[in-house]
């Protein structure tokens, strides 16, 4: 592996880690800060929508940036964001410390892929984007139960400090290792990347990903409360649980992106959001015993993010034969969708905290679920309506 490809996954890993350290942190940094779960809960929200909003938008006012000075300058305005993290003495600092990281987020993947396939020969360039994806992953089996350790042990503080060391080690490999010069193809306008979303085909897919991402959010955001106050666990112990679902998570994606191989983007995705409304139904009753929960829990990991290799495989076939000439476009738009939903599952798993109470989370993430199986199911059925759909004009 070349080492910038290296550096490339431990950014991704550091940005992984930040993304979702904060759901195993609820609980204490609700009790530090003096604020609700829910209210805790929307630091998820918040980041996420910073990176559905940023990425497309500052990707493309970023293009003609040479690609190595933005990509460190990523990889700061990141490491600062955690460094605010840190030192926020209140829960409004911390929201401005998650919008700058999540603002570093959206625009690395964007520019970390087009660094990444240069780095190899053409041949492996999508191996290239996989292995730095694959920080993503690591991130969940490693990364997550570690800083919900560190934090339950030191503070909450010093988990964001422990991810801006990863993010000065990133930021180091790639003023050493990444080349000076890469070339790259700016992106396009943003009133051509505007011109995509007019597309209804890729908007019902836009759909189906917020929509069957985010409602696993709505419980997934408040599992560490769900594991403290209902299935009565230590907080100690919510780490090694994080780690299980995290190992589940890794193994899934693999059979999720196996599953859309063999059967189809829309086969596979049916089934995996019918096997995750039914986790998600059943944790609702076995929340409150340890060992079914966990069993669960083990379950949730397994099918939670199967559904992601179908979608964004997915949302490239469609693009192909509606929008051919800004492919990379509809599919950056596609990770925009994943974080509105990732936005939007915190936000409304909040609401029902708030109004319903924590163990009515599970129910209503299984009935969100069900209706991205529903959107899944019209998108093939108007597959077979009109296969051989006619290109879009440009």
């Amino acid at each position: 592996m070349p080492l910038a490809l290296l550096a490339l996954t431990l950014a991704a890993f550091a940005i992984g880690t930040t993304e979702f350290v904060i759901v195993g942190l609820i609980p204490t940094i609700a009790a530090d800060l003096g604020v609700t779960l829910p209210s805790a809960g929307l630091l998820v929200s918040l980041y996420a929508l910073s990176v559905a909003i940023g990425a497309p938008l500052l990707t493309a006012l970023t293009g003609r940036l040479p690609r190595k000075p933005l990509l460190v300058g990523l990889m700061a305005l990141f490491t600062v964001g955690n460094l605010v993290a840190w030192q926020a003495p209140g829960y409004d600092t911390l929201i401005v410390a998650r919008i700058l990281t999540g603002l570093a987020h959206g625009v690395f993947f964007s520019v970390g892929s087009i660094i990444a396939t240069g780095l190899v020969p053409r041949d492996k360039a999508a191996s290239a984007i996989a292995t730095m994806f694959s920080g993503m992953t690591v991130a969940f089996v490693t990364g997550i139960p570690l800083g919900t350790f560190i934090g339950q042990h030191f503070g909450w503080h010093a988990t964001f400090l422990a991810v801006s060391a990863f993010g000065v080690v990133a930021l180091v490999g790639a003023l050493v290792f990444v080349p000076s010069k890469i070339p790259h193809t700016p992106p396009a306008p943003l009133l051509r990347q505007a011109r995509v979303l007019l597309q209804p085909r890729l908007l019902l897919v836009y759909a189906m990903t917020a929509v069957g991402y985010g409602g696993s959010l709505i419980a997934f955001t408040f599992l560490a409360p769900i594991l403290q106050d209902i299935a009565g666990f230590q907080p100690d112990m919510v780490g090694l649980v994080l780690l299980a679902y995290g190992i589940s998570v890794a193994a899934g994606n693999v059979w999720g992106g196996r599953l859309a191989d063999r059967k189809g983007a829309v086969s596979a995705l049916k089934t995996i959001f019918l096997l995750l409304a039914a986790v998600l139904l059943v944790l609702t009753f076995t929340a409150p015993n340890k060992w079914l929960v966990v069993l669960t829990v083990l379950a949730w990991g397994a099918v939670a993010f199967g559904n992601v290799p179908g979608l964004q495989v997915y949302v490239v076939q469609q693009a192909e034969k509606v929008a051919p000439d800004a492919i990379d476009v509809a599919a950056g738009f596609n990770i925009a969708a994943f974080n509105l939903g990732v936005a939007g599952g915190a936000w409304g798993g909040a609401l029902v905290v708030g109004h319903l109470g924590l163990s009515h989370t599970p129910w209503i993430a299984a009935l969100v679920t069900l209706a991205a199986f529903g959107l899944t199911a019209l998108s093939g059925y108007l597959d077979k309506q009109a296969p051989m759909a006619q290109p879009a004009a440009a």
